[in-house]
């Protein structure tokens, strides 16, 4: 068996190559960065907490000879990780060698390729004099039975030697494992001890030991240490014990200090990780920082908690004894565990965008640049949340998001020679706000409230698709009577299906009584959709009255008198209870009642049918256009609209993919205005409009009905957090404005006192029985729990009056300061490039490359 690579390097020597403070080799790295200037700083989007606090961030000179790394902290409190390789054997990276002075610039193999790497507080090492030599030693324990079986213990655990020994002074014993040795070896061989949980035991110093009147190396007989050498090696222990050990077993519960005076402060605890292989066997105790690395990071990266990222992977004890796991990884790979996660690569349901994953490439980029070193004191540069940026890691890597990112390689924003902070939310509501409104502090002149809309974007009016809009060559109709408001869109859908309209619809065409040529067109456009035969019996002089013509259209659709058969004459003669009903033939009043009954044949204003006169074309089309529709026999298609070129009729139906149509020059287009729909010679989609529309036979759009998109036609219209309602009870609003709102009493009223550039909410003044107190800034969100505060307010009462609750009713999602995530795509999909994108969002920016 070929030797491991821990026979070459050791334990022992790797802890000895680590004892280093936790953080001296982080502040050694931060010395190699560029020169910064400090700047005033928003705090960062905060929806995950976090107990460190951020320190103040510098600039670093916005060139760079080289691309920087990023510390990304990706656990701050863990009691346990593990970190491994899929391919070959795990590397300790360059760093100190073995003999803990000189350089090693080579990786240092592990020779397991899994590991567990779990903190512990260890005794700190002083300066070893030369000719020190050091024992492991346990004092103070209560019993000599207890003693014995501690040393027996140890001896056949380690096979070391155990020695037993009294100590009169303190009425105690001591247990001692192993001959003197130098310091690194008897802190390895107490790891052992400690590791296997025979006891807690302490490394003391040997040199100035004087033998013991009766030392034995055996375990089974007993000793007497002298006085002095007791005194200085309690001294040390207590020491020791102070610093390392603040819970001790009942067998070590007695104090041996109480007698002793101590030369010296205990010092503090240092903290230090251990690292085991496969089987829970040590492979080394380290009081620094230790950084895996893998042999190909991109073939077979290094692994935390099985996830796999780029770069190396750090681990240090901090603080609060817990660890802390450090990915140390280059600037352009940071970004590309970024980007995925804030902007989904395969767009925001419309579709890829790859000038909007660009823009968040440098967003993104420069958001890092600007805050290295925000927890600094933490070991780290920034948090993979959306405390700083959602990372993660090589697993979420996406081909055209990191397409965009090394298509804007080291390119960042900048504002006057330096990088921005480069903040940006989800969705803005159709408006970001100025960055002191929400954050507090003085002015950011980058940070300015913008619209979140196409035509207000820099060259957006240029771009290509920037609202598509659709055209018609057809004349539109004149009319000037209401009631006739509805009749070209239902002369429309016959005349799609058959029926001949005049080129230009006017009030005198409408007005004019139905012919029977007419009615057999009509009829003849029923009964095909209808798949009946044509009535041509039924079509007489009488079917241009409302009777005969009740009777035409019944068996146009049906080929049958369904009035007759499901109709009894009292439902029909309560139908027909108007005041000149009686004048309906016997014949039709069954097909009458029942289309009165359906809707699709109206009264006039004074409640009469007027059963003797002729039928107007309007109400005729109106009848049959009511009809058909009820029955689905226009076959209209319903989808949602998609933005695209002008002249390019795209849609989407549901999670389908998306559909492209030629639109006819002779098309009928209709947009809804409240709820009727107007004809228009042009329609411009935004996209996510709601639309019906009818092909002809050669698969052209020939009729197309919109309505407007329920999120408006801002570029952030796409998000699914564009319009919100969330309620709350007065005992809810008051629990969360406890620590703002004061004593104020019970809560009556709700107010926005004062409201930004983007009408958010910028002052919440909270009235009381006992007074009135005031939320401000980005904390209105944070405290009551909402999306955003771009929203009104609505009071809720109780049948009896009182205030039950308040309902807000608003836009967006994220503090709504910087770039719209959601809008840089929908920018995009109108053919903006991602440099006019984050031009519009950040006021005053320029691009400059960086490295």
């Amino acid at each position: 068996m070929s030797p491991s690579p821990l026979t070459r390097f050791t334990p022992l020597a790797l802890a000895l190559a680590l004892s280093l403070t936790p953080f001296t080799r982080f502040a050694g790295a931060q010395e190699t960065r560029p020169r910064r200037v400090e700047r005033q700083q928003f705090p960062t989007p905060a929806t995950i907490d976090t107990n460190v606090e951020p320190t103040p961030v510098v600039v670093p000179a916005v060139r760079l000879d080289s691309e920087p790394t990023i510390r990304v902290g990706l656990a701050t409190a863990a009691r346990s990780v593990t970190i491994s390789t899929a391919g070959g054997e795990l590397y300790l990276a360059p760093g100190v060698a073995p003999d803990g002075v000189s350089a090693n610039a080579l990786p240092t193999p592990l020779g397991v390729s899994r590991v567990r790497v779990e903190p512990r507080v260890l005794a700190p090492l002083p300066t070893q004099p030369e000719g020190s030599t050091f024992r492991v030693e346990i004092a103070a324990v209560v019993s000599e039975a207890e003693a014995r079986r501690i040393a027996g213990a140890a001896q056949e655990l380690t096979g070391e030697a155990a020695e037993v020994a009294r100590d009169e002074r303190t009425q105690s014993w001591r247990v001692r494992v192993g001959a003197p040795s130098m310091q690194a070896e008897a802190e390895e061989l107490r790891a052992r001890l400690e590791e296997a949980g025979i006891a807690t035991f302490s490394v003391v110093s040997a040199t100035e030991d004087a033998p013991a009147r009766a030392q034995s190396g055996s375990p089974q007989r007993g000793g007497t240490l002298n006085a002095d050498s007791h005194r200085n090696a309690q001294t040390q222990t207590a020491s020791r014990q102070t610093a390392a050990t603040p819970n001790v077993s009942r067998a070590q519960s007695r104090s041996s200090s109480d007698n002793v005076k101590l030369t010296s402060r205990a010092s503090p605890p240092t903290r230090g990780l251990v690292v085991y292989s496969a089987g829970s066997s040590r492979l080394l105790d380290a009081r620094a920082p230790v950084t895996f690395a893998s042999v190909d990071e991109r073939a077979a990266p290094v692994r935390f908690n099985e996830k796999p990222y780029r770069g190396r992977i750090e681990v240090f004890t901090n603080l609060n004894g817990a660890l802390t796991v450090v990915n140390v990884v280059a600037l352009e790979d940071y970004v590309r565990g970024v980007v995925p996660n804030e902007s989904s690569p395969g767009g925001f349901g419309g579709g890829p965008a790859i000038e909007s994953l660009k823009a968040q490439a440098v967003a993104a980029r420069t958001y890092a640049v600007s805050n290295r070193g925000q927890f600094a004191a933490a070991g780290f540069d920034v948090l993979p949340t959306t405390r700083s940026q959602v990372y993660g890691g090589m697993a979420t890597e996406h081909q055209l998001s990191s397409r965009a990112v090394e298509e804007t390689r080291g390119v960042v924003a900048t504002y006057r020679g330096q990088p921005i902070n480069a903040l940006y939310t989800s969705t803005c509501g159709g408006h970001t706000e100025d960055g002191e409104n929400i954050f507090g502090g003085e002015t950011i002149p980058y940070l300015r409230g913008r619209a979140c809309a196409v035509e207000t974007a820099a060259g957006a009016r240029a771009a290509a698709g920037a609202l598509s809009t659709l055209q018609t060559s057809r004349e539109l109709p004149s009319l000037r009577e209401a009631e006739h408001a509805q009749s070209p869109r239902e002369v429309a859908l016959l005349a799609v299906h058959g029926f001949r309209a005049p080129p230009k619809l006017t009030d005198e065409w409408l007005d004019a009584p139905v012919s029977v040529e007419d009615v057999r067109a009509l009829a003849e456009v029923v009964s095909r959709l209808a798949r009946r035969p044509v009535p041509v019996s039924a079509i007489d002089a009488d079917a241009i009255r409302p009777p005969g013509f009740a009777t035409t259209l019944a068996l146009a659709v049906d080929f049958e008198s369904r009035g007759t058969i499901l109709l009894d004459e009292a439902t029909i003669g309560y139908l027909l209870s108007f005041r000149d009903a009686d004048d309906i033939p016997a014949r039709n009043r069954p097909d009458v009642a029942l289309m009165m009954r359906d809707g699709h044949l109206q009264l006039y204003p004074d409640a009469t049918l007027r059963p003797r006169q002729p039928l107007t074309r309007a109400r005729a089309v109106h009848t049959t256009a009511r009809l058909l529709e009820a029955r689905d026999l226009f076959a209209l298609q319903k989808s949602i609209a998609r933005q695209s070129a002008s002249g390019v009729f795209v849609v989407r139906a549901g999670k389908s993919p998306e559909r492209s149509f030629e639109v006819s020059a002779q098309a009928y287009l209709f947009r809804a205005y409240g709820d009727t729909l107007f004809p228009a010679r042009s329609v411009r989609l935004a996209g996510g409009e709601p639309v019906n529309f009818h092909t002809d036979a050669r698969g052209a759009v020939d009729y197309v009905e919109v309505r407007p998109a329920p999120a408006g036609a801002s570029a952030e219209r796409l998000s699914p957090f564009t319009n919100w309602t969330a309620v709350l009870s007065v005992g809810e609003v008051a629990q969360r404005l406890a620590r703002r709102a004061g004593r104020v009493g019970a809560i009556t009223d709700l107010r926005v006192a004062r409201r930004g550039v983007s009408h958010r909410a910028l002052d919440l003044e909270v009235v009381g029985t006992q007074g009135t107190a005031h939320a401000r800034g980005g904390s209105i969100r944070s405290a009551l729990g909402l999306r955003e505060q771009l929203f009104v307010v609505d009071r809720r009462y109780d049948d009896a009056g009182r205030l039950t609750g308040f309902t807000f009713t608003g836009r967006g999602w994220g503090h709504g300061v910087g770039m719209c995530q959601y809008g840089a795509y929908g920018l995009a999909r109108a053919g903006l490039s991602y440099d006019r994108i984050l031009k519009h969002y950040y006021t005053g920016v320029e691009l400059t490359k960086m490295y």
